[in-house]
């Protein structure tokens, strides 16, 4: 009796390979319904931090204005100094990262633009419908506007709520 157990106790090691199939057709079925929901997250996740840059570029336009008495027309104007050892000044205030100061950041492209009133500041996702579903628009009001569609935001489009 001792020996017909060891005997069926060697037989059952390991898996089948129908076993094995079965797992892994249960878990590429799981990884098809998650992997759309995940994109969709990672997206939102990118809009979310597209509106916070804007309200970063808002706080810094502010804070360039309060040291210089002019808006920053140009995101490099609000970055670091270019050349090694260079001068913070107007031209280059270091109030925000460099990767910002390049206009692009988290899947969004970023622009500046003087406006009779002040500045205006877009975002425009890289890739329209991968690393974001709206774009975004802002200016020295602090009201962050959203359009639905590939067109850049404006002043017009409807407020974020």
């Amino acid at each position: 009796m001792v020996s017909s157990l060891r005997e069926r106790r060697t037989r059952q090691r390991g898996f089948t390979l129908i076993e094995l199939l079965i797992v892994i057709a249960i878990i590429l079925i799981i990884l098809s319904i998650a992997l759309p929901q995940m994109s969709k997250s990672r997206m939102h996740a990118q809009e979310m931090g597209a509106v916070a840059t804007l309200k970063t570029i808002e706080t810094v336009e502010t804070q360039y204005m309060s040291q210089f008495g002019q808006f920053a027309t140009s995101l490099s104007q609000l970055g670091p100094p270019t050349a090694a050892g260079g001068a913070e000044g107007p031209q280059a205030a270091n109030l925000i990262p460099p990767n910002l100061a390049s206009g692009s950041t988290g899947g969004y492209n970023y622009t500046v633009t003087a406006t009779p009133t002040g500045y205006a500041v877009s975002a425009v996702p890289k890739a329209f419908n991968s690393t974001g579903r709206r774009t975004f628009y802002s200016d020295e009001s602090g009201i962050v506007r959203e359009n639905w569609t590939a067109d850049p935001a404006t002043a017009n489009s409807p407020e974020i709520k």
